[in-house]
Formats: structure tokens, sequence, C-alpha cells
């Protein structure tokens, strides 16, 4: 609608903490620019009446009229409309202004908004036409300036239109734009026209539809922007290491391989957070509980203690003992000394004995990898004999020498079944 002619600058008494921003579109923004200054109508009288009937132009809060009129002044014109203001609403002409034929009187009632400035809320009053005359004036305020919506619910408001001259909206939300006209009826007819449902924690916010990366706008100037908010509790679990546990047992022989007694298990620690999203992006987490949920329990083997016994070497039988007595007129027979060591058994018997243990591999591992080499060695044996690492990664030369100093001390049982099996038991 064009502005009438002839028409009287506005004056207005500024009742509202905004300042007004230079109007763009049609007469409510003409009307409204008159907002933006501070004049005092020389000459008015207070309460004047006109003696002749006038025709003006009243626009409140956008709904523009044309009204005939035997008042005086402003407030003549107001109250005879029905036009209440409260302190924080804006009238210009002000309210003792002589009211002239011709003439326009712009009412703007404010309103309180919560308003999101760099991630920053806080709560103003303006006296704005829509929200895309809010959002100008706010715009000194910061870079990302949105007015949030009043949530009841799932039920979201705006206290002023978002398009009031029925302009587009672009309503944002889940990575779509939809551009839908602004019947006036508020932000819920608006959702309800693009199809977007809200729930109680969603986000609902206006903000100029250039920083709402609102592709394919068409138009709109504001855009109603829907973020979703999830808030879910997340737990996550992390093991805990069992124990390792050696238990002596004086029953076992200490030259055996030590022995699984009970299996260790791992315990389970458990963190549980309260996780905050918004459009999934991660923007909060709260620490619920924290512990652990399961003990470890730990691994126990059985190491043998009890020293193996020797044999004792075998009792020479001399073949003439006790059976003749020595001629006195012969010399005495040297009296015996200690018996000698029995020699070592000969290299095929080892041999023998290697290729019955091991199949002759010096490298050999046993299936449930407790016994190395060519003779089968347990670890712990084999340390007890001197030796270092594990038996199969050493010589041959070095194992049989072991073996040896093995069957010296504690016999042939150490290879109970291919002792037997070779006649040396």
């Amino acid at each position: 609608m064009a502005a009438p002619k002839n028409a009287v600058p506005p004056v207005l008494v500024p009742l509202a903490e905004e300042p007004e921003r230079p109007a763009r579109r049609g007469l409510r923004r003409g009307l409204a620019a008159g907002l933006a200054a501070v004049a005092l109508l020389a000459g008015a009288a207070t309460g004047a009446v006109a003696d002749a009937r006038k025709t003006v132009t009243l626009d409140v809060d956008g709904q523009v009229t044309r009204v005939s009129t035997f008042a005086g002044s402003v407030e003549g014109l107001l109250r005879g409309q029905g036009v209440r203001l409260g302190k924080r609403d804006a009238v210009a002409p002000g309210l003792g202004a002589r009211l002239r034929d011709g003439a326009d009187v712009v009412v703007r009632y404010g309103r309180r908004l919560t308003v999101e400035t760099d991630g920053k809320k806080t709560t103003t009053w303006v006296t704005a036409v829509d929200a895309d005359d809010a959002l100008r004036r706010l715009s000194a305020r910061g870079a990302d300036v949105r007015l949030m919506a009043s949530r009841s619910g799932d039920r979201a408001a705006l206290p002023l239109p978002l398009a009031a001259d029925g302009g587009a909206v672009a309503v944002v939300a889940d990575g779509r734009t939809r551009t839908v006209p602004d019947s006036g009826k508020g932000i819920e007819a608006l959702l309800d026209r693009a199809g977007v449902s809200v729930d109680a924690d969603d986000l609902v916010s206006v903000v100029d539809a250039r920083d709402a990366d609102a592709a394919g706008a068409k138009g709109a100037e504001v855009a109603l922007w829907v973020q979703r908010v999830e808030t879910k509790d997340r737990a996550q679990t992390s093991p805990i290491p069992f124990q390792h546990v050696e238990k002596r047992d004086p029953t076992r022989y200490s030259d055996l391989a030590p022995t699984l007694v009970q299996a260790g298990v791992a315990g389970v620690h458990t963190r549980v957070e309260r996780v905050t999203t918004v459009d999934g992006t991660v923007t909060g987490r709260l620490l619920l509980s924290e512990g652990d949920t399961k003990a470890p329990v730990d691994e126990v083997v059985a190491v043998g203690t009890k020293e193996r016994p020797v044999a004792p070497p075998p009792v020479p039988t001399g073949s003439h003992a006790g059976t003749q007595q020595p001629s006195p007129q012969q010399p005495s027979p040297a009296q015996p000394g200690p018996a000698a060591p029995p020699a070592p058994p000969s290299g095929d018997v080892w041999a023998a004995l290697a290729q019955c243990e091991s199949g002759g591999r010096a490298d050999a591992v046993s299936s449930n990898g407790l016994y190395f080499g060519l003779y089968q060695f347990t670890v712990s044996t084999w340390r007890s004999l001197g030796g270092s690492g594990l038996p199969s990664g050493a010589s041959p030369a070095e194992q049989t020498q072991r073996a040896q100093a093995l069957q010296a001390r504690s016999g042939w049982g150490q290879w109970p079944a291919c002792a037997r099996k070779l006649g040396l038991l």
C-alpha cells in the first residue's frame, strides 16, 4: 500500500528501549520510519479539539486503517478508537500533538523478547512491527543475533509477527528449507504449513534468512530455524586387567611347569554421561556416574616347590668278596678306593632319546606350549640347570649338556615314557 499524499511526518513519544532502523517495505515501513527520531510538535495544545471532521491513517502494530474523527489530538483519536498504551509502547506523533486532516498516526506496542547474541541470552523490550524489524533494531548488538521463541510444552510462540505484511518466511529444519507465507497466526501455523513438528526439547528461533544457511529461501527476509535437541544417557565401558598370581605348592615338584588353578577374568569400569546434541553436534556432557561395575578375577597358577629326590648310585658287587683269604706270605691286596662315577651314557643314547622326545628337532615346542627343545624341557627345569631364555632357542650341544646334567641329578625318570621305551628304566 502506498503512503497517502500530504502525509504529516509522525512525531515519536519514545517509550521503548530499542533504536529504530530505516524501514524498507510498504506503508507500514513508511509510517514506522517516524519512530527513528524524537521531535516535539511546536505549539501543540494538549487536548485540543478541531472544529472539522478529519480523515487520518492509523497504523496500530502494522494494522493500517483510515479513520474519520472529530478528535483534535492524537490522544483523543486513540481514546476514541479504543487503543490503550502501556509505558513501553510508542506513538508518533506524540499524544499531545494536534491532529490534522490527512495525518499519519503510528502506534507500536512494546514486546518483551528473549534474544540470543553471539551465544549469550538476554531479555529486552522492542517496539517493532515484525521479526525482521526487530532483528534490524538489534543487529548492532553482535554478529549472530536471533529471537528465541518461548515454549509451552511442544508449542512455540513469538510475541510479534514474523512478516507483518504476509511476506515469505523460510522454515529451516532437518537440513531442508521450506518457504511459506506468514498468515499472521503465529509460529505454530507456520510450522504446520511447512510440515515441521517440534518437541519440547527442540530450539526454535528467528534469524535473518541469510544467517540460517537457508538455501532456496525464495525471497524470505527472516527464517524460522528449528534445531533438533536430543539428550541421552550414554554408558562407556573399559576393561580392568586381572592380576597374575603364583601360588606356591609344596606338594608339586619344582621342575614341573606351573599349572593353571584359576582362569583370570577382566573386570569392567563403567562411565555414564548425559550427552546433549543440537542437530547432531555435541553441545554438553554431564557425568552421572563412574565406577567399577565388575571386579576382575585373578589368574592363579600353582608353582611347585618340592625338590625331586635323586636316586642313589648303585652299590658295586665284587665277584670275590668273602670267598678266599689271602695267603700270609702274599701281600694283601690294596684297599679299594672311592667308587668311580658312572660313565655318562653314550651319544647314541642321547640321540635316541631326543628322537623319541622331539623327533630330533632342537626348536620343537609341545602342542600345549609347556615343553621345549630336543629333550622337551620345562622352562623352570631349564632355568634350574642354569639355562636362560627358552630351551628351544639354545644350541643342540647346550641342550644335550643340560639334559645330561639333569639325568645325573635326577635320573632317567625325567623322561619316563621314552626312557622305558629305550630300556633305560
